[in-house]
């Protein structure tokens, strides 16, 4: 019985995990990495991806209108969740590793980190002065 009534965040997530990948490819191959180069489009795309998710659950957690309970899966654990790619990033910091280049490596890793960090509380300042600015904060 769980699972029936489970079903439809399971359809959204997924839906929404699939056009979140479909856009994070479609930036690779918009703007692809050579090999051997510092991956700006991974950590362009997770950066974005990272401001959204912020913005997001201002919109979705701190606003009086209460959203569609399907729309916070959709958008932020499908979408959110495919278009990022720590996996990808973690791979691209080891190919930097064993190609000799430690200094771009653990540069790329900090700067992820860093930058995903940043991009989040930016994400989450900028809707909260939207919310404020619309007279519309809980």
């Amino acid at each position: 019985m769980r699972l029936r009534k489970e079903l439809p965040v399971v359809a959204v997530v997924a839906a929404g995990g699939a056009l979140g990948a479909v856009a994070r490819y479609a930036a690779s191959l918009a703007w692809p990495t050579p090999a051997g180069a510092f991956p700006w489009t991974i950590l362009t795309v997770n950066a974005s991806g990272c401001a959204v998710l912020g913005v997001l659950m201002v919109l979705l957690t701190e606003t009086t209108t209460a959203p569609h309970p399907l729309l916070r899966p959709f958008l932020g654990t499908g979408f959110c969740g495919g278009f990022t790619t720590f996996s990808t990033a973690s791979l691209d910091t080891q190919s930097l590793l064993s190609a000799g280049d430690p200094a771009r490596g653990l540069l790329y890793l900090g700067g992820t980190l860093l930058t995903a960090l940043a991009a989040v509380a930016a994400g989450v300042t900028a809707a909260r002065a939207l919310v404020r600015a619309r007279g519309r904060h809980a």
